[in-house]
């Protein structure tokens, strides 16, 4: 798959501050002042690694074409006292919901090693970055050193001294990006959960007739009456034995760890020869595997493709067995239905929009 369409969610990266500039030994030296003092300047401070959200960024694709964050060195110091220029930032923009952890290696080779031997490699979580703008300093930047001219006395008219700078901070650090979402589309591939983005939402997602046509997780935005919306992360479809890695959906569950209420999608009609409640037990049971708190979360039936034959028959078994859970009928296909979910999406998760 290309870098420019690849959907990056999760990376690992080598960071590193500037080193300081070193000070330098430097005399006075002109036409009439053949003996001046000292005038070596300092070194510059070093560059420092920097973390920003960025609201127009939706994934961690840049860090895949180059996996390293390296600040720039800051300048050794100059004659005539002649401060060393600083060393540029290294600004990393990433999409809003980034965890970064810190890893127990130095550097990326080692950190290949650690992930391959049976000590493995130690993750850290030290920030979750969630608000736009906010910024995180990965790593600080290594102090310039003193030139000669900090050196100078009434008895040492002369110091050939100097400091070195000091070398920036170093580690490697793995991105992870968790989509922030008001609620979660759950279901099976062709459960109709791309084609009910599309009708609540202005996102488009790609549809089509066969599985896996989403291949990456989505966040479609749902206006509601009165100045309120709710947004929605809609996720590849799980199948069996996601939650051990099986599949599309187990790589992209993380994305609705944040949600507030999940969604589960069945194709009430079973039109691909599956059963519907077999599929929301599933379903469930994937869940609770992959993360038993997540398990715990508000959720609801979304009964779809209730214009297909055989559908109102597995609906009146799910009103039977599920009584207390809310269930909702829809066509996404016909958008028949859609009224009445968007009233509950509204009454469960909607909130201001200027909020």
């Amino acid at each position: 798959m290309a870098l420019d369409t690849m959907f990056v969610d999760h990376i690992r990266v080598l960071a590193k501050g500037g080193d300081g500039g070193n000070g330098i030994v430097s005399f006075r030296r002109e036409k009439f002042v053949p003996r001046g003092g000292p005038d070596g300047g300092d070194g510059g401070d070093g560059g420092t690694v920097i973390l920003q959200v960025d609201p127009h960024t939706d994934n961690l694709r840049s860090f895949a074409y180059n996996p390293k964050m390296l600040a720039q060195d800051g300048a050794h110091g100059q004659s005539y006292k002649r401060h060393g220029k600083k060393g540029k930032n290294f600004v990393g923009k990433v999409p809003p919901g980034t965890v970064v952890y810190q890893s127990n290696a130095t550097d990326m080779k080692e950190a290949a090693e650690l992930e391959r031997s049976e000590d493995g490699i130690v993750l850290e979580p030290i920030i979750d970055l969630t608000e736009n703008g906010q910024e995180f300093i990965v790593c600080h930047p290594g102090k310039g050193g003193k030139g000669n001219f900090h050196f100078r006395s009434s008895t040492n008219q002369a110091p050939e001294e100097l400091t070195l700078g000091t070398e920036g901070e170093q580690g490697v650090y793995y991105l992870e990006l968790r989509r922030i979402a008001d609620a979660g589309f759950v279901g099976f591939p062709n459960a109709g959960k791309s084609t009910l983005m599309g009708a609540l939402s202005a996102n488009k997602p790609k549809i089509g007739s066969y599985p896996f046509t989403t291949l990456k997780p989505n966040v479609g935005v749902v206006d509601f009456p009165g100045y309120q919306r709710c947004t929605i992360a809609d996720i590849p479809g799980l199948i069996e034995g996601a939650s051990n890695n099986k599949g599309l959906g187990h790589e992209f569950l993380r994305h609705i760890t944040r949600c507030h209420l999940l969604l589960f999608v069945i194709d009430m009609a079973g039109t691909d020869g599956r059963e519907p409640i077999e599929d929301l037990q599933i379903l469930r049971k994937e869940i609770k595997d992959y993360d038993e708190d997540l398990a715990k979360f508000p959720w609801m039936i979304i009964a779809n493709k209730m214009d297909v034959e055989g559908s109102q028959e597995q609906l009146e078994m799910f009103k039977t067995r599920f009584p207390k859970v809310d269930i909702v009928p829809i066509s996404a296909q016909e958008g028949d239905g859609l009224d009445d979910l968007r009233q509950i999406l509204m009454d469960k998760v909607g909130k201001r929009r200027d909020a």
